[in-house]
């Protein structure tokens, strides 16, 4: 694929018998634009060959530079959560189980995903576009003098599963020398699964409903809008109010931080959210061709559900929706359900399960 890597700066981190190191490199989006991301790569201190790679693929932070995990303090960390008591970060970052996968001789790497960090609007849930980040990090990773192998599995969380969703369903182009051997989707974001469902399907539905956006779904028109330019623009989804709080807010707020913005701006200006219904057929289109859920994915799939709120970020039946969508795709899809987790404790308590069972499929 040609060279990937762009820059890479070794930085401290709180893991131990590591080496960390922030990248940039070169990507593409789902259209094949050219695009730039960054990332970390963490890896077993001292020389090693043929290490195996996992690429963990992040939640929701938000749209813009203000949201960009590797630019956090000690960013190669294990996972904080913005919900967590006592935190004091404005987003959730780090890798759940970090310090057990350097033990084991694993390289890891995260990308930031394209807009967080680098040029341009985050195409926040665009799975495809964020798969082919979580894929090209790796390509970057090899370029370094760490020993990682060629076999790599990936591991998401909420977008993140979306993501590592959609990048097992890739060209062979796309993994090129790689090799895929298990994706693991905790709590997936599919967006062609959702739209399908209440919830989304229905606010789509009504044109955008005369209440105060939610943060998610104010970010996933936008970056639709954006990501599909030819079709789709930012008018076709706000109103004039909703667009200067995109183009004010996008890079500079966090994801829970454009919630409030939005809330306390509706109150005193009004509704943000309007969706031209000659466009509609257009956006969902997007969603489709934007998502996983359109082919077999090359490898097989591990879903981890949170069970304890049903109608958590990532309600239950959009969890299930997209291991039926795989099922009937053939694909190799199991699942294991946490019923004593919310959406957040879920990748803390379910690591140790997704990296044993991607340590078989090496």
């Amino acid at each position: 694929m040609g060279n990937i890597l762009v820059s890479q700066e070794k930085i401290s981190t709180s893991i131990t018998g590591a080496d960390a190191y922030k990248i940039r490199y070169k990507s593409y989006d789902l259209h094949g634009k050219p695009t730039e991301s960054t990332g970390l790569v963490i890896a077993p201190s001292g020389e090693g060959a043929n290490r195996k790679v996992m690429s963990w693929a992040h939640g929701t932070t938000g749209m813009g530079d203000a949201s960009t995990p590797s630019a956090q303090p000690d960013p190669a960390a294990e996972l904080r959560l913005y919900f967590a008591s006592g935190s004091t970060t404005p987003i959730d970052y780090g890798v759940p189980g970090l310090q057990n996968f350097i033990d084991e001789g694993w390289v890891v790497v995260a990308t930031d995903y394209q807009g967080l960090g680098t040029e341009g609007p985050h195409q926040y849930t665009v799975n495809r576009t964020n798969g082919i980040d979580a894929v090209t990090i790796v390509h970057a990773a090899r370029e370094m003098n760490i020993g990682a192998g060629n076999r790599f599995g990936l591991i998401g969380w909420s977008q993140g599963g979306g993501s590592v969703a959609g990048a097992a369903e890739l060209e062979d182009a796309d993994y090129g020398s790689l090799e895929l051997v298990g994706t693991v989707a905790m709590s997936p974001g599919v967006p062609s699964v959702a739209v399908k469902l209440p919830g989304l399907g229905a606010a789509l539905a009504g044109g955008g409903a005369p209440t105060a956006p939610d943060s998610h779904l104010f970010m996933i028109l936008a970056s639709h809008a954006v990501a599909f330019p030819e079709t789709l623009s930012l008018d076709d989804v706000f109103t004039p109010l909703g667009k200067k709080m995109f183009e004010e807010n996008y890079n500079s707020a966090t994801g829970h931080h454009l919630d409030s913005i939005l809330s306390r701006n509706f109150k005193l200006y009004g509704p943000m959210l309007e969706i031209k219904k000659e466009k509609l057929p257009l956006l969902l289109k997007a969603f489709e061709e934007g998502s996983a859920t359109q082919k077999k994915p090359v490898s097989p799939v591990l879903v981890l559900i949170d069970g304890q709120d049903p109608d958590g970020p990532c309600p239950l039946p959009w969890q299930l929706g997209y291991i039926d969508a795989i099922k009937a795709l053939g694909g190799d899809i199991t699942s294991s359900t946490y019923p004593d987790d919310d959406h957040f404790s879920l990748p803390q308590s379910s690591i140790d399960e997704a990296r044993t069972w991607l340590n078989s499929k090496f």
